[in-house]
């Protein structure tokens, strides 16, 4: 695929201009992660819109390995009951970012919704490989169902959603729930997931797909599973593309562009959610890359894009995916 003859005009202009996307993480090795996660931090972040959502950090008790995590908590600013909630696990490769930096998406959710949303702060790799990113995205799924009473949600109503290695750990953080039975979750959605530590598929061939490349996507399995990627005993947990068995899992929304390396992986897991029986909401959209929604958000591919995501959560939290459409601002549940 021709990426300068294919991607999306307006998404093309929109990473002419922005630093970020003149990052080459494919240019990275193990040894220079956690310098170039400085340099990253360093970088102007714009200031986030007003909101009047109300936000604290909450270090959780220790988890089966004794780390103690840490998740921030997004809020209406007046107490409720039986609001449902929001998982959020942030993206970045499973080498940087923080679910702890305020995230204007998810001030958004509150008040669109008049839900919680809880966003999951996990350890980083290569210090911290597989399992340790997804134990913390568990004790924050545990510690959220946990307290419902407190947050003022209904833990029958917990959305996990993610983007990039965000939406691969919250899909392995679905099968793990499941395959536990400790805690339900109602809707999966998930943004461009990384899930397949294979790369075998025609789009993680891709040359020079922008954003996140397959060099890139290469070196960031080789962080998150401590090893070189595409072994045959890399289990499910770790990349949920391999799991045999997707039956029992909940009503998923999947999206991802056509220029993203993730493609492929993503519409097979989705074809392979439907044979299980499983609801799927599945978008394709035509040339668009990875992160293609934030980084050009004016672009129309990309405004459709969030109002899919609104849809699909205003379904999901509004009761059983699909029963109403979302709620006006500050409706309470």
């Amino acid at each position: 695929m021709n990426v300068a003859t294919t991607i999306d005009p307006e998404i093309a202009a929109a990473l002419a201009v922005l630093p970020f996307s003149s990052i080459d993480f494919g240019s990275w090795t193990l040894e220079t992660i956690p310098t170039m996660r400085a340099a990253m931090a360093g970088m102007p972040i714009p200031e986030p819109p007003p909101t009047t959502t109300v936000s604290r950090d909450v270090v959780l008790p220790p988890g089966r390995d004794g780390h103690a995590a840490s998740v921030r908590v997004y809020a209406p600013p007046r107490a409720g009951a039986g609001r449902p909630c929001i998982l959020w696990i942030h993206g970045g490769g499973y080498m940087f970012g923080s679910g702890l930096m305020t995230d204007p998406r998810l001030n958004r959710w509150v008040e669109e919704f008049d839900c919680v949303v809880v966003s999951a702060e996990y350890r980083l790799a290569p210090e911290h490989p597989y399992p340790g990113p997804l134990d913390d995205c568990y004790a924050a799924l545990a510690w959220t169902a946990g307290n419902a009473t407190e947050l003022g949600i209904d833990a029958s109503r917990i959305v996990v959603a993610g983007a990039s290695a965000g939406g691969g750990l919250a899909a392995a953080l679905v099968l793990l729930a499941r395959d536990r039975r400790e805690v339900p979750v109602a809707f999966q959605l998930l943004i461009y997931p990384m899930i397949d530590d294979r790369n075998l598929t025609p789009s993680s061939h891709i040359v020079g797909a922008p954003v996140w490349s397959r060099e890139a996507n290469l070196l960031g399995w080789r962080a998150y599973l401590g090893r070189e990627p595409g072994g045959s005993d890399v289990p499910m947990y770790a990349a949920p593309a391999r799991a045999g068995d997707l039956a029992t899992m909940p009503p998923t929304w999947i999206g991802v562009g056509t220029l993203d390396v993730f493609r492929d992986e993503n519409i097979d897991y989705a074809k392979r959610l439907l044979a299980a029986g499983i609801p799927v909401e599945l978008h394709v959209y035509p040339g668009a890359t990875h992160g293609f929604e934030l980084m050009a958000p004016d672009a129309a591919v990309a405004r459709r894009c969030q109002r899919d995501i609104d849809e699909a959560l205003g379904r999901a939290l509004g009761g059983a995916p699909g029963s109403r459409s979302r709620p006006d601002r500050g409706a309470t549940s």
